[in-house]
């Protein structure tokens, strides 16, 4: 495979569009993570308000992916998008005319930002279709660094709503998404090559395979780990730490701009050495950084190391779970795609809802983070089991090691 034959065999103009659709998209949709300090501070949030506030755009966003899924297997990829940058535009321009102005209507909003969380389940295959398999991996991982856009969130929110306000900052989101809408509308194209639409029995056939449920085990931990705490980082700085919210913004950024650009390291540290492999080292660096980080440190920034060190873990096994998965299910990849990323924003509603809990209950947010890296050593030990199994499995059928 060479950066030449990458550039002839797909379509280039539809991956920067499905990029830039998926970043703007993720900044959008944990955009009250970083506001949270402020919006705290107007309604008189305790920790638990807050953790659910964070919570609840990812847990819509997981629920919408399969939504998204169904659609674009039945509309295409192109419309499906529109459609669904449509809603988002119209609600933050509704939200910032009408102002939010109880926790309730927060809580409203965090649902409607899930929309712009279900982007993953539309951005991915419309870039992915344009490629052959050779080209998958690196295909997937360049529109799959949409992740940072979550760090330009940490990076900027902050700063604006100490200057404009918080309800401003939401008016002003629509902007750049307004952008990528018209970039989008304008250069992506649906693939020539577009399969049939898939039955919605077809969900529910994968879901009657363990190794289904494994996946969606690991990716609740890996995308889960992430996008929690890239949702909470935050408060989490500014609460633990007593930073201001600009630099709690700051620290976040740079720990979500780690985990996003290293996922397609972890990819290829897969296709390297093997996905158990490098899921069962990064996993025991997860537990390692999750467990770390339920102490309070002396320095901010010894806190912010362990966390870059978590979020590093956390990103590159993102990666290789999608190494692993088309191995397991070439037939069914589309359907298991869009399964496995629903279960990744559950796993982040559990991280950031657990982590206020843990502060509301306990002063700290120890418990949080501990319960994760419990969750992190169950599946690393589920993996284990069956890897003998799995490797098996690929190897009968002629594709690439696990």
């Amino acid at each position: 495979m060479t950066i030449r034959g990458f550039t002839k065999a797909g379509h280039a103009p539809t991956l920067f569009a499905s990029f830039f659709y998926f970043d703007l998209s993720f900044m959008v949709w944990v955009i009250l993570g970083p506001l949270g300090v402020a919006i705290s501070k107007d309604f008189g949030l305790d920790p638990a308000q807050k953790g659910l506030m964070v919570a609840i755009p990812t847990l819509s966003g997981a629920v919408l992916r399969v939504v998204a899924g169904l659609l674009v297997d039945r509309f295409g990829p192109k419309l499906t998008g529109l459609i669904f940058q449509t809603i988002v535009l119209a609600g933050l321009a509704i939200a910032w005319l009408l102002g939010l102005h109880s926790y309730n209507s927060i809580l409203a909003f965090g649902v409607l930002l899930g929309v712009a969380g279900a982007s993953f389940a539309i951005a991915l295959p419309l870039a992915s279709r344009w490629y052959p398999p050779e080209h998958q991996g690196l295909a997937l991982g360049i529109a799959g660094a949409g992740n940072s856009g979550t760090a330009l969130a940490a990076l900027f929110a902050p700063g604006l709503a100490q200057t404009l306000g918080w309800n401003n900052v939401i008016g002003l989101a629509a902007a750049p998404l307004a952008v990528a809408f018209l970039v989008f509308l304008l250069f992506a194209k649906d693939a020539p090559n577009r399969p049939a639409p898939k039955p919605l029995s077809a969900y529910f056939d994968v879901l009657k395979t363990g190794d289904a449920w494994m996946l969606m085990l690991l990716y609740s931990v890996t995308f889960g780990g992430f996008v929690g705490l890239a949702s909470s980082l935050t408060i989490y700085f500014n609460a633990e730490y007593h930073v201001s919210p600009v630099i709690a913004g700051y620290f976040t950024a740079a720990c979500v701009f780690a985990g996003s650009f290293i996922r397609p390291v972890g990819g290829w540290i897969a296709d390297r050495f093997g996905g158990v492999n490098a899921l069962s080292i990064l996993f025991v660096l997860a537990i390692a950084g999750l467990m770390l980080a339920s102490q309070t440190w002396p320095s901010a920034y010894v806190g912010l190391a362990i966390i870059l060190l978590s979020m590093c873990a956390l990103g590159a096994g993102n990666g290789a779970v999608f190494q692993l998965a088309p191995q397991r299910f070439p037939k069914e990849i589309g359907v298991v795609t869009g399964i496995v990323g629903m279960t990744g924003g559950i796993g982040g509603f559990y991280l950031a809802s657990t982590m206020g809990l843990a502060k509301q209950a306990t002063g700290s947010y120890q418990i949080g983070f501990i319960g994760f890296a419990a969750l992190a050593l169950f599946a690393l030990i589920c993996l284990t089991a069956v890897r003998a199994r799995w490797r098996a499995i690929v190897a009968r059928s002629g594709l690439a090691g696990v």
